[in-house]
Formats: structure tokens, sequence, C-alpha cells
């Protein structure tokens, strides 16, 4: 990617509403993002009655509710994908939806997405990581509560699936299969990884952007997940190498549902896009010269050497015969003052007359 690709992250935050879902699709083809992302899921196969809800998902929902009544109340139905993806192209950015099972994947499948997304709850779900990666497309793995090594036994296991014909029997063939390098180059341009923090909101103490740097030990472009309320994390992670950031969107913050409270608003995704657009022109490529606007302030500002006093052609420059001062690029630079020293004048000088040359 020769730009920072930014997803407008809808979730679940359709709220079970297909009109919704549209409105969404629309705002975020209007903020400018390269995509909009929804979540595909079968709930009874994703969590079963007896599971519990994350503690920001009782704080913003029904606490008496299961997370599986929950989940079912904000699945994408099948039929929906199409005339969302369909509208999302014809306002001209790309349609995406994470799959949290098999069976969801497989549909997706169907969709011809340019790449596909691993949550970070699916991280350590090896035979699910092992599918995403057979579908040979992309993969953006996010990282969210997983720790160094639980991050590499996951790139492991999609080295695996890249390479070999059938599943791994245990996970000592993932590894040995880890251990060969020409494998692992079949990794390059086919991951990215996005740190994260799953909780929602995310405290801007909690966020750790450093784990970025931590992230690059894998040779393999590293993008940045947030929760935070605000635009400024996803911005700063820009600034620090993102080469992907992913952002809740809402309508409206105060709609119910887990994931709207943690969600910018249509505005801000605007305001966020365009910080990011702009961080990303600020960045530069990185050779440390001039910039085409201060060439004349250079000119302007550069000091010169210059005489201090009346000076007659053929006396022997003293320190005190020569000071420095802006002379409008002319003379010679104030590093060589201090060659000039005891070098015989080749003319008569005023005073703050720049001094151009003298004898070897």
């Amino acid at each position: 990617m020769n730009k920072v690709y930014i997803v407008a992250e809808a979730g679940v935050n359709h709220n079970g509403q297909l009109a919704l879902a549209r409105d969404l699709v629309n705002v975020a083809a209007d903020s400018g993002a390269d995509a909009v992302k929804f979540q595909t899921f079968d709930a009874k196969k994703l969590a079963t009655s007896a599971a519990p809800k994350a503690a920001y998902q009782v704080n913003t929902t029904d606490a008496e509710e299961s997370q599986l009544e929950m989940l079912q109340m904000l699945e994408l139905p099948h039929e929906w994908h199409w005339e969302l993806a369909d509208l999302a192209r014809s306002r001209g950015i790309e349609f995406l939806s994470t799959a949290f099972d098999s069976d969801s994947l497989s549909f997706l499948e169907k969709l011809n997405m340019p790449f596909y997304k691993v949550p970070s709850g699916e991280l350590t779900n090896g035979p699910l990581l092992w599918k995403f990666a057979r579908t040979r497309r992309p993969l953006v793995v996010s990282t969210g509560m997983a720790t160094l090594s639980e991050v590499e036994e996951a790139l492991a296991i999609i080295n695996h699936a890249l390479n070999a014909d059938e599943e791994p029997q245990n996970i000592q063939e993932v590894w040995r299969g880890w251990s060969n390098s020409t494998w692992r180059t079949k990794l390059l341009g086919r991951v990215t990884l996005l740190h994260c923090t799953s909780q929602y909101p995310t405290p801007i103490a909690e966020c750790n952007l450093r784990a970025m740097d931590a992230l690059g030990v894998f040779g393999l472009p590293v993008g940045y997940s947030d929760h935070t309320e605000g635009t400024l994390v996803p911005v700063a992670a820009v600034a620090r190498g993102a080469t992907f950031i992913e952002k809740h969107f809402t309508l409206d913050r105060t709609m119910p549902g887990p994931d709207h409270k943690a969600s910018l608003e249509p505005g801000e995704l605007v305001n966020m896009v365009k910080q990011i657009r702009d961080v990303e022109r600020a960045m530069g490529d990185s050779m440390k010269c001039p910039q085409q606007s201060e060439w004349n302030t250079r000119l302007a500002a550069r000091q010169s050497v210059v005489a201090a006093r009346p000076i007659k052609a053929g006396h022997l420059f003293s320190r005190d015969d020569l000071k420095t001062a802006r002379s409008g690029g002319q003379g010679i630079p104030p590093n060589s003052l201090w060659e000039l020293v005891g070098a015989t004048a080749m003319k008569d000088c005023g005073v703050g007359e720049p001094i151009s040359r003298w004898p070897k």
C-alpha cells in the first residue's frame, strides 16, 4: 500500500436494521475512508448460552441478557451482504466483513473481498486461522489481548496453511514449518498485523503504541485497530508508522448497543480521515534536505562573513575585523570566518560588506 489504508468499522452498529446499515455505508463513503467493514457470524456457533458478556458489554447493553442473546440481535443476515457490498462499491469504497466462524468465512468467500480481517478474539483459534489462510487472500490480523508469543504462534499457523496441503496433526508440525525460512517468505505481502487493545473504550494509558515496534520484529506491515474515544490515538499511530487504521463509527453514540459508546460520530470520522491524510503527507520521504518552500527563507535567514569595520585592500584580517550577518546569500559561509583570520584583504570593504574571497 502506498498510503495508509483506513477502514471505517461499522461492526455491529447496524443494530440489526438494514436501513441503519445502509446509512453507515454512506457515512463511511462520505468520510473518505477506503473501506467500510461489518461483522459476519452465526451467534449460535460463536457463543454458548453460558458465555458471559465482557464487562463493557454489560455496561452498554441489557445486563440481564446473555452474550448469545445479544449477538443474535446483532447478526448481519447473509442477504444483506450483497446489497451493502453493491452500495459500498457504487460509492467508491470497498466492502469488508469479518468472519467469526468457518461457515461465515465460507460465505464471505463468495463476496470477492480484497482481504480478510482476522479478529483479535480468533487469534488463538488455530483451526479457524488455518482456514483464513487457505483462502489465499491477504490477511489483516488483529492482536488485541495477545502476547508476542501468541502472535508468533498465529503466524506459524498461517505459515503452515500457506505451504502445507493438509491441516497439521499437532502444533509441533506447525512449529517445524515455522523454522523453514523458505516457507516464511510466503507471509510477505500476505499478512498485516494490527496492534490493538480490546477494551471499549480503551483508556489512553493502555494504548501502548510502542507495542507496534515489537510487532515489527516479524518483518510484516503493522497497523492499528483503535478503540479509544476521539481521533488522537489513531492519528498518532500513523505518525509512528501504522500502515492500516481501523476505527469504529456510528451515527449516534447514544444509540443502544455494545460498541456505539466507543465509536466516532460521522463528523468525527471525517475529521480523523483528514488528519490521517495530513499526517501522511507530513511524514515526507525521510531525506533531510531543504524543502521547496524553504529556499527563499534559507537565502534570507542564513548569515555570511562581513566586515566589522572599514578595511583597506592589503590589510591582514584580524578576528576583530570580522563578524557575521544576514546578507542575502552573498559572501562566504560563517564557518569559514576563522580561516580568514590572517589572510590579506583583496579590496576595500565597508562596514557590513560581505567578504567573498581571500587568497589561499
